[in-house]
C-alpha cells in the first residue's frame, strides 16, 4: 500500500500568494519566463528558473544557475515572502478553469514506494534533465516542482476532501492572470491528518505518475546522490 505523510511547507503569506505562484518551470523557456517575471520580484520563476537574474551567456545548467536559486530562495525567506509552517500538514489544492475544478493532495510521498514500482511510471527520463533537477534540489536543499500523482478512488476519501472544502475556508483564495482560480485549504487538525495518511495505508495499492517523471526519478536519486 502507498506510505504519504505531511509535511511543513514552505509557503507565502497570504497576502504575496498571488505575485509568488507561477507556472512550472519546464512549460517555459529561460527567455519566456524573464518576460513573466518582469517586474515582479516576488514570482517563483526567480526560484526555479533562476537564470533569468544572471547574464544570458551563463547556460541553463551551471552550477551559478542553481547558487542563484538558493540566494533567491534565502531572499524569500528573509524577506517575509515565504516562511516555514509550524507544523506537519496536509494541503488540498483545487484548480477552476472554464467551469471545471479538480482537487488535489499536496503531500509527502515515499522514495520506497517509487523505486519498489508502488508508484508507477509510464515515460522514459532523460539523464541531462534529471541531473538539471539533482542538482537543483541538492544546491537549494528543497524540492520546488510537485509530481503529479492519481489514484483509484477511494470514497471516504472523497468524503473527507468534499466536507473540509465546504466547511473550511481556503487559505489563498485567488484568479491568475490567465483566468485559472487557485484555491488552497491547509489541513492541521491531527485527527484529520491521520485519517488521511490511514486512508491512503488501507485503501490505495498503487499510484500512478500523470505528469513529473523526471522530478519523481530526480528526488529518488538524490537521496543516494
Amino acid at each position: 500500500m502507498i506510505t504519504i505523510q505531511p509535511f511543513k511547507a514552505l509557503r507565502p503569506e497570504a497576502q504575496f500568494a498571488r505575485n509568488v505562484a507561477s507556472r512550472p518551470y519546464d512549460v517555459l523557456s529561460s527567455k519566456e519566463a524573464k518576460v513573466e517575471a518582469q517586474g515582479n520580484p516576488n514570482s517563483f520563476l526567480h526560484i526555479t528558473k533562476s537564470e533569468i537574474d544572471l547574464p544570458e551567456s551563463i547556460g541553463s545548467y551551471d552550477q551559478a544557475v542553481y547558487d542563484k536559486a538558493k540566494e533567491n530562495l534565502n531572499a524569500f525567506i528573509s524577506r517575509g515572502i515565504l516562511f516555514r509552517e509550524s507544523k506537519p500538514c496536509y494541503y488540498l489544492y483545487k484548480i477552476t478553469m472554464d467551469g471545471h475544478s479538480q482537487t488535489g493532495l499536496v503531500c509527502g510521498s515515499s522514495v520506497d514506494d517509487y523505486e519498489n514500482d508502488l508508484i508507477k511510471k509510464h515515460e522514459f527520463t532523460r539523464p541531462d534533465k534529471e541531473l538539471d533537477r539533482i542538482n537543483h534540489m541538492k544546491t537549494i536543499m528543497a524540492q520546488t516542482g510537485n509530481v503529479f500523482l492519481t489514484y483509484r478512488n477511494v470514497a471516504r476519501m472523497d468524503a473527507l476532501v468534499h466536507k473540509w472544502t465546504t466547511e473550511k475556508n481556503p487559505q489563498y483564495d485567488f484568479t491568475a492572470e490567465d483566468g485559472v482560480q487557485h484555491s488552497v485549504w491547509i489541513v492541521n487538525d491531527d485527527a484529520t491528518i491521520a485519517a488521511i495518511t490511514q486512508y491512503f495505508k488501507e485503501d490505495v495499492p498503487c499510484s500512478y505518475i500523470a505528469d513529473g517523471h523526471h522530478r519523481a526519478a530526480s528526488a529518488a536519486k538524490v537521496r543516494t546522490a
